[in-house]
């Protein structure tokens, strides 16, 4: 496959993995009404491995798992970690602002990619960085509070931790020839019996099984979970940390504008501004020639 090819691959996937998680954090919050978020949270996971490791056997692509450590170890922040942290963020707080604080996670990817991969951001980047945290702030507009105090931690947390996963997913694909789909089923597994190890041992409401909560299962495994998670790690793959986590920012922007079409939740004027600069941020990040180093 040639570099251009490859190249135009990976943004097709960032593309379409930014549309599938965009409208996850709707339908996450919706899924509470019915279900704990530890139990819908490792369920999720748990069958999003199970579809995953259905789909190696069919391509008869390798199923022993990479390096252990280093999976495990991915599937704990990526996966347990940001999943469950936002999960329980949503209990309390709204689907949209906390998509936007666990959207924190481009910026402590950056910030961790320095010292863990030695891959010092670009003037460029830093540029990006700033115009997309200004973005953020005006959409989160803190002077009027941030609601929750636990919601919003949880929700930052669990935005730190998806950054470590990305950075750590980054040097496994660097140190070793890992298959984008074999690492995300093995990741998933990893993360999905911690997430179930908590849910065993946290009180929580009882499932209550109807057509919504099986929706919201199907879209969150299949297609937010299994594909979406199978894509991101494509995109790791062949595109530069700071690109593919900055790019990510789209995410919680077309979470807005997807809540204005389907729900007529119009963005307040700050949120217009802070969507500008946001844009602002991904078009100077895009610039860059997207190579790795």
């Amino acid at each position: 496959m040639s570099n251009d090819t490859s190249r135009r691959g990976a943004v097709a996937a960032l593309l379409a993995t930014l549309v599938l998680w965009a409208y996850s954090w709707v339908v996450m919050k919706q899924a509470l009404a019915y279900a704990g978020p530890f139990d819908f949270a490792a369920l999720r996971y748990l069958l999003g491995a199970a579809v995953l490791f259905l789909a190696l056997a069919v391509a008869r692509q390798r199923i022993a798992p990479p390096p252990l450590a280093a999976t495990a170890l991915i599937g704990l922040c990526q996966t347990a970690a940001f999943q469950g942290l936002e999960q329980w963020a949503l209990v309390d707080g709204g689907a949209g602002h906390v998509a936007l604080l666990a959207y924190t996670m481009p910026f402590w990817a950056v910030l961790l990619a320095w010292p863990l991969l030695s891959d010092r951001p670009t003037r460029r980047q830093w540029t990006g960085t700033a115009l997309a945290a200004i973005g953020l702030v005006f959409i989160l507009e803190p002077w009027r509070g941030l609601g929750s105090p636990l919601s919003t931690a949880l929700a930052i947390a669990g935005g730190i931790a998806w950054a470590a996963g990305t950075v750590l997913s980054k040097r496994l694909f660097q140190r070793h020839a890992v298959a984008p789909l074999n690492l995300t089923a093995w990741q998933m597994l990893f993360g999905g019996l911690a997430l179930g190890a908590v849910a065993l041992v946290v009180p929580q409401k009882p499932m209550v099984w109807n057509h919504a909560l099986i929706g919201a299962l199907i879209y969150s495994v299949v297609f937010a979970s299994s594909l979406a998670w199978w894509l991101w790690l494509i995109v790791l793959q062949r595109l530069p940390t700071a690109v593919a986590s900055l790019s990510s920012l789209g995410v919680p922007v077309l979470a807005v504008l997807l809540a204005w079409a389907i729900t007529h939740e119009q963005p307040s004027p700050m949120e217009g501004v802070g969507i500008v600069f946001v844009l602002l941020g991904l078009a100077a990040v895009s610039g860059l020639r997207l190579r790795r180093r």
